[in-house]
């Protein structure tokens, strides 16, 4: 019987974060190590239909970088990184393309529809209108060139929103079109956002491999639960944000600026991440607001 009340708690606390929550939109960046490990795969998107069957509007967008190299592998092509991105050239793309659109996505939506969520497949080309991406380096002047991958200009969300009405979970490739119509990668994060951006979504949750921003990064107990904003700066100063984590940020960052009410990172490893940081009063990651520490 006390197991039994125990639930019947839960269910309680999560009841105040429901009723706030129905009719929301949350865009989910699904990627890591959560899309290799079948059990943690599964989870996730059991979380995802959990939120679509109380009435949220969960849309995916998701990542697949190690089943890409896998795919380039296969193909003969090496793998190669330039400041944490994949470079990609004609040949990688047309990998990259087949892998996701082939592989990833519909085994994504196979999952999702196997647990009684309704959900469809997008390719992101007919969404995300981008710019090829270069950078130049610090130190030397020189032009940084990362071939077919490229930073949102703008997002159609008609396709997005007409799922939504139709009360299906949006699952989306991180895949842009330049003005010559030429496909490009972009880095899922940064798509998530752009898509957060544009469809004014309540909520953006990155899944991670580790439990949230950590002061120390080994230090699993240095969570910070709650990262202001004005906060950012001084934190990416004293490198305590850098590596894979950066792109999270300032995307998290711009989508608040944009009107996204707030953004999570959270932990894809542990069971019912997605869950416990949203319907839970005490959360499992980190949440970014707008505003001063």
């Amino acid at each position: 019987m006390q197991d039994l009340i125990e639930k019947a708690g839960v269910l309680i606390e999560s009841l105040p974060y429901i009723q706030r929550f129905r009719g929301e939109t949350f865009v989910v960046k699904f990627g890591g190590s959560a899309m290799e490990e079948k059990d943690l795969f599964d989870s996730i998107l059991q979380d995802v239909v959990f939120m679509e069957c109380i009435g949220i509007r969960p849309v995916i967008v998701h990542g697949g970088g190690n089943a890409i190299s896998r795919g380039m592998k296969d193909s003969g092509l090496q793998a190669r990184f330039l400041n944490g991105l994949r470079i990609t050239c004609e040949k990688t793309i047309e990998v990259v393309a087949r892998v996701f659109g082939k592989e990833v996505n519909p085994r994504i939506v196979q999952t999702l529809e196997r647990m009684g969520g309704k959900a469809v497949g997008l390719p992101g080309e007919l969404l995300f209108r981008v710019t090829r991406m270069t950078d130049t380096d610090p130190e030397t002047g020189a032009l940084l060139d990362w071939g077919y991958v490229g930073n949102p200009l703008d997002v159609d969300v008609r396709p997005v929103q007409a799922l939504l009405k139709d009360n299906a979970i949006p699952v989306i490739t991180p895949l842009g079109k330049d003005v010559d119509g030429k496909i490009h990668n972009m880095n899922a994060d940064t798509a998530a956002a752009a898509l957060a951006k544009a469809l004014r979504a309540r909520k953006l949750v990155f899944l991670t491999n580790v439990p949230g921003l950590l002061r120390d990064k080994d230090d699993p107990d240095s969570i910070l639960t709650t990262l202001k904003t004005d906060d950012v700066q001084e934190l990416i100063e004293r490198n305590v944000i850098g590596g894979g984590m950066l792109p999270k940020i300032k995307s998290g960052v711009e989508a608040l600026q944009s009107g996204v009410r707030k953004v999570h990172m959270i932990d894809g490893r542990m069971p019912h991440s997605l869950l416990l940081e949203i319907f839970t009063d005490k959360g499992v990651g980190t949440e970014i607001v707008a505003g001063q520490a």
